[in-house]
């Protein structure tokens, strides 16, 4: 007796996920708890395990868009084999001849006999690139099993050239260039989790007053903090000393003073946080996600920075639960890293603020009268004008500023 394999509840506001890629194919035995699949949702990467042992019989394509509770496989009943392969000898055979058999058969029926997009021969990936095409899928000789047109054929098919009517020949005309290079295109259907960053920041832009204010900070103090302590720092902690763990208690400290920053609107009414979870945009493999520092305003340098490097790395590896990245109070992005000298950057829903983190470059400055040369960031804060007024930015900002050019005021908390 077969079991049904079926899209597991992976959240209460997720109604459908998109089967990114099967870790086992049809036909492979697979034991208990075994990843068979991956599933991708708006929020999301989530691992599809086998609910018993036995053979698995693939319903669902790769690309295909699934309802929560929609079947994906099934698993039949069957022995490992003996030896260690992912099917057994005896079924080769008999399988590769059923392949022969089936793919006699669609070679012996006419095109009006042929299957079409109703009767299952592509999949419904496939089958949405070959409309886009305006391809018949009777034309396509499928690579999938029984000869389905898989999502890769749709893609590698070309577009049929229209046949025209011999003309006679036009008086000539002053020919056109010709292009030089390479003029291909290729589209890619949106993942889920694009489609959904697509639609927050959308909203955001037209149901919130977003205003940003900038600033810059001397890095000059923190960069030769960390040249002294940076060996010391890890040997002790076993985490590198970056810039992340010091703009996360300025930011910190400059909430407790303005709490408006760390507010939201929720209907009618502005919440006000006691607490600060911080979230850290990452920029991951699928997207940019937030995942979120819990009560950062409680934490020391080095577990701010062990927080980081563990929610980036499970960022890169796809890893993020729903529960990492649900909620935040307030958010920092770097876009530094990317070479980023000034931006605007996009408040993160239902938030009210949000601080950019820009390149560091070394620019004269005026210091006591004298002209110097210092490692300047720029610094922008994005904020909700309904939530935040002009002063209450400003004087974050500026607080931020003053405690990241004094570090010592990090420590002693003034």
């Amino acid at each position: 007796m077969s079991l049904e394999i079926k899209v597991p509840t992976v959240g209460e506001s997720i109604s459908e996920v998109t089967l990114s890629q099967w870790i086992k194919q049809d036909g492979d035995y697979v034991e208990m708890d075994e990843t068979i699949a991956e599933l991708e949702s708006d929020k999301a990467t989530f691992e599809l395990p086998a609910e018993k042992a036995g053979i698995l019989r693939t319903i669902a394509q790769e690309g295909d868009t699934l309802e929560i509770g929609a079947v994906v496989a099934t698993i039949e009943a069957g022995e490992a084999p003996a030896g260690g392969g992912e099917t057994t000898k005896a079924a080769e055979p008999a399988k590769a001849e059923a392949s022969q058999q089936s793919s006699a058969k669609a070679d012996t029926r006419t095109p009006e006999e042929g299957s079409t997009y109703a009767s299952g021969t592509a999949s419904p990936a496939a089958a949405k690139i070959l409309r886009e095409k305006g391809i018949d899928a009777t034309n396509i000789k499928g690579t999938g099993k029984d000869g389905r047109i898989t999502k890769a054929d749709a893609e590698s098919a070309n577009t049929p050239q229209a046949t025209k009517p011999v003309e006679k020949a036009a008086p000539s005309a002053p020919s056109t260039a010709a292009v030089r290079g390479a003029r291909d295109e290729r589209r890619e259907k949106m993942s889920s989790l694009r489609k959904t960053i697509a639609k927050r920041l959308v909203t955001v832009k037209n149901e919130t007053a977003m205003l940003t204010t900038f600033n810059e900070v001397n890095m000059q103090p923190i960069m030769e903090l960390r040249a002294k302590y940076k060996e010391t720092f890890k040997e002790k902690h076993g985490v590198g000393l970056g810039f992340m763990s010091f703009f996360t208690k300025a930011v910190c400290t400059a909430l407790k003073e303005w709490p408006a920053v760390n507010a939201r609107i929720e209907n009618d009414e502005i919440v006000y946080s006691d607490f600060v979870d911080i979230s850290i945009a990452v920029s991951a493999p699928k997207g940019l996600v937030v995942p979120i520092i819990r009560n950062a305003d409680s934490l020391s340098l080095h577990e701010i920075e062990k927080a980081v490097v563990e929610l980036a790395t499970k960022a890169r590896d796809n890893r993020l639960s729903i529960e990492e990245m649900t909620g935040g109070t307030f958010t920092i992005t770097n876009g530094g890293v990317f070479g980023s000298m000034m931006s605007t950057p996009i408040i993160n829903a239902p938030q009210s603020a949000i601080l950019g983190m820009h390149n560091i470059v070394e620019r004269p400055v005026a210091e006591n009268g004298q002209v110097v040369i210092r490692p300047m960031m720029y610094v922008a804060l994005s904020y909700d004008h309904r939530v935040i007024d002009g002063r209450e930015s400003v004087s974050f900002l500026v607080r931020v500023k003053q405690l990241l050019e004094d570090p010592a005021r990090l420590l002693l908390e003034v």
